[in-house]
């Protein structure tokens, strides 16, 4: 089920940390580094009571935006980019408000919530030396992350407790019954791949001799995967997709998730079956069908978790705005920067916002 997570209001800009696989593009941009002038100009461009905001703290988390957006080919056109910083700059404050009336428990809580969406990141990404390399790639460090993360569990645990928000059991039965799509789960496949990519460490085509070179080797590979060799083991020797690799190469995923020339055959295979070489925009993929999972509904029980935390979530969002409008009046927030206080310009529809970035939280993220 589709859910709008609080954390989209409250991220500041978390990285999307799973990269990689046949359906999604990887994209490399080094953030640049800070030179000696910029660290000894460190300004404050806004403050309140118990907090303050820098310029480097506003610059560090735009870098990591402007490169996420271009991670997913977009960019910020230069005469809007002021409008971002101030966007950007109001989810800083919102952020330090929040954790400024985090409690103890609030901390352990949230904490606790952070540690396991970290594990989760991790198992995505598939490998700790993938994350770290997708992580540099919009300019992030693991610790960047492991903050993020954990101010983002903090403050979701401090909002629901702040606006005292409760779902019962008889509204939980009565948006199931009442929104029956919701629940329907599509026919997927469980199925691994070995890829063989035609890209080069910066997204570019490899020339055509370098790709002949990768098509031998894959017609190689697929001849071990047709004599009967433990194709998990072929994934994890030969494969190119950081992603899957370290799992064997596989993915569960449904119609439409994949590129079309990948899920067309992967659905066309017979299970045990290996395909023949499949050519995508990413490269030579061998396909190994291991399950076909028949469409289904979801049972109440197993969806109950995510739609309280749906439920949650929309009363939360429904009452921030007045609440985050009443931290910053006992703050007293000032922003000291003029060219970064509000001016009532809105950013064009075609544009991501500025909280992206936060993948919305799951059954297996609580």
């Amino acid at each position: 089920m589709s859910k709008e997570n609080l954390k989209r209001t409250l991220a500041l800009v978390l990285a999307a940390a799973v990269i990689g696989g046949p359906g999604l593009a990887q994209a490399q941009t080094n953030a640049p580094a800070k030179s000696d002038k910029d660290l000894f100009a460190d300004s404050v461009v806004a403050k309140g009571k118990g907090f303050e905001i820098k310029r480097s703290q506003l610059d560090e988390a735009l870098i990591s935006f402007k490169a996420s957006v271009a991670a997913r080919g977009q960019n910020i056109p230069p005469e809007q980019l002021s409008v971002f910083e101030q966007q950007m700059l109001d989810q800083l404050i919102r952020l330090q408000l929040i954790l400024g009336h985090a409690n103890d428990a609030d901390r352990a809580t949230g904490k606790t919530l952070a540690a396991k969406r970290l594990e989760n990141i991790k198992t995505r990404a598939g490998s700790d030396e993938n994350l770290v390399r997708q992580l540099k790639s919009v300019g992030m460090s693991l610790d960047d992350l492991s903050k993020k993360v954990t101010d983002e569990a903090v403050a979701e645990t401090t909002v629901e407790r702040e606006l005292k928000v409760q779902v019962t059991d008889e509204e939980v039965k009565k948006f199931y019954e009442e929104n029956p799509a919701k629940f329907e789960q599509p026919e997927s496949v469980r199925a691994s791949h070995v890829l063989l990519s035609t890209k080069d460490a910066s997204g570019n085509d490899l020339p055509d001799d370098k790709k002949k070179e990768k098509k031998t080797k894959a017609e190689e590979v697929l001849k071990k995967a047709k004599n009967g060799d433990d194709f998990a083991k072929l994934a994890k020797d030969y494969s190119e997709d950081p992603g899957s690799k370290d799992k064997g190469g596989e993915y569960t995923f449904g119609r439409g998730a994949m590129v079309p020339e990948f899920e067309s055959a992967a659905f066309s295979l017979k299970t045990n079956e290996v395909s023949d070489i499949v050519t995508t925009q990413f490269g030579y993929h061998i396909i190994k069908l291991s399950e076909k999972i028949p469409a289904k509904k979801v049972e109440l029980a197993k969806a109950t978790d995510d739609i309280r935390d749906y439920l949650k979530q929309t009363a939360i969002q429904k009452d921030l705005p007045p609440y985050i409008e009443k931290l910053r009046t006992e703050a007293k927030v000032e922003i000291l920067d003029e060219k970064l206080k509000p001016k009532g310009v809105e950013l064009p529809p075609d544009h991501p916002p500025v909280d992206t970035g936060a993948k919305p939280a799951t059954k297996a993220d609580k």
